[in-house]
């Protein structure tokens, strides 16, 4: 969860404040949650819904190394193997120009590529239509792709 709010919000501080507060939130209403099965896609919701409004509430944030995510994800130890090489030059550049993506081209493709939400879902999330959620992925994608072009060609 924490990793979900931390690649929206870039703040690490912001980011667990966040999801204390998703915590806060979801057990205090757990009463309303139907299917004790669906409590983690639940919760990752309300975080993800709680990123995206401070996001939008708070648009002045300090851009934070991708690196600092990975010695995050590798001390929290989130799923991701321990042997996983965050140093190599493939995957920094991959991160790098990801953060170098505008906010809302970012905000949309982490959704989608990262977390691994559907369109439907992230036209839900962020609040505009279905049409424009899908071509703000794509556009996304070819910005991304764009910009890593010229490193495959080196």
């Amino acid at each position: 969860m924490y990793n979900v709010a931390f690649r929206i919000i870039k703040d690490s501080y912001e980011a667990e404040d966040i999801m204390q507060d998703a915590f806060l939130s979801a057990f205090t209403k757990l009463d309303s949650l139907n299917d004790t099965v669906t409590f983690g896609a639940w919760l990752k919701r309300i975080v993800v819904n709680k990123s995206i409004y401070h996001f939008n509430k708070n648009n002045k944030y300090q851009n934070v190394p991708f690196d600092d995510v990975a010695f995050k994800m590798e001390d929290d130890n989130q799923g991701i193997p321990s042997d996983f090489d965050y140093t190599s030059l493939k995957a920094k550049a991959v991160l790098e120009t990801m953060n170098s993506l505008k906010d809302s081209y970012r905000i949309a493709l982490t959704l989608h590529l990262i977390d691994g939400y559907d369109y439907e879902e992230i036209s839900d999330i962020l609040n505009v239509s279905y049409a424009n959620c899908r071509t703000t992925i794509s556009r996304a994608k070819a910005s991304l792709r764009d910009k890593l072009q010229p490193l495959v060609e080196q």
